[in-house]
């Protein structure tokens, strides 16, 4: 996990993405209540932005956090770079410190468990997985 901005040991709420080109998985939750919820799924491209911009008033959290796909071997492919452009856009746009999570596997582990809306399954495992590797 590699912050882009701020300290996870203190913040207490977030929101997390499994970010995609057609769809982005929405999930929230906190670090007090140790609860991680599927929010839905937006579309993908610009106008999530607006959507996300909903999210982020409604929900108040003080950090977001995203998934950064990578290869089997950790080696970054195509949409490794495409990840990480959309948390420097959350974090210009929004203000608030973006974590990238590994997230090699989430969609594949989200399918398994045969979750109904597939990305917001996976964002809910990118922040359970955050939370255990930022916890004291």
């Amino acid at each position: 996990m590699k912050p882009v901005a701020g300290s996870a040991s203190s913040l207490q709420s977030f929101i997390a993405f499994d970010f995609g080109t057609r769809r982005i998985g929405v999930a929230s939750g906190t670090r007090l209540m140790g609860v991680v919820e599927p929010r839905g799924s937006l579309r993908g491209g610009d106008a999530a932005f607006d959507d996300i911009a909903r999210l982020v008033r409604e929900w108040e959290p003080q950090g977001l956090v995203i998934g950064v796909p990578r290869h089997p071997d950790g080696a970054p492919h195509e949409m490794t770079e495409k990840a990480l452009r959309f948390g420097r856009r959350l974090a210009g746009r929004f203000h608030l410190p973006v974590f990238e999570v590994d997230e090699r596997y989430t969609s594949v582990e989200a399918e398994s468990q045969g979750a109904d809306d597939v990305d917001a399954a996976a964002a809910t495992l990118i922040l359970e997985q955050f939370l255990r590797e930022t916890s004291s």
